[in-house]
């Protein structure tokens, strides 16, 4: 369990770091994955109730690669 929410965490700051670096709104992002605004804020504080495959999703719409991805999940993080 404490894998699995420190994975979302740090799935949900890249997301969060990459719409900022792209300029990107929450609700231009909610917009390029088909959902809302609120969603969004949720995803980037790793609510519990955000899926891993929506975190993903929202990812690779940003330009994540998926080793990219693989390595945002397998760092160790403090």
């Amino acid at each position: 369990e404490e894998s699995l929410v420190e994975m979302k965490l740090a799935l949900a700051q890249d997301i969060k770091a990459r719409r900022r670096k792209l300029k990107l709104s929450q609700s231009l992002l909610a917009e390029r994955i088909g959902s809302s605004q609120s969603r969004v804020a949720k995803m980037e504080t790793a609510d519990s109730s955000v899926s891993l495959e929506l975190l993903v999703r929202s990812l690779l719409s940003l330009g994540a690669s998926r080793k990219e991805i693989g390595a945002v999940v397998g760092a160790k993080h403090a």
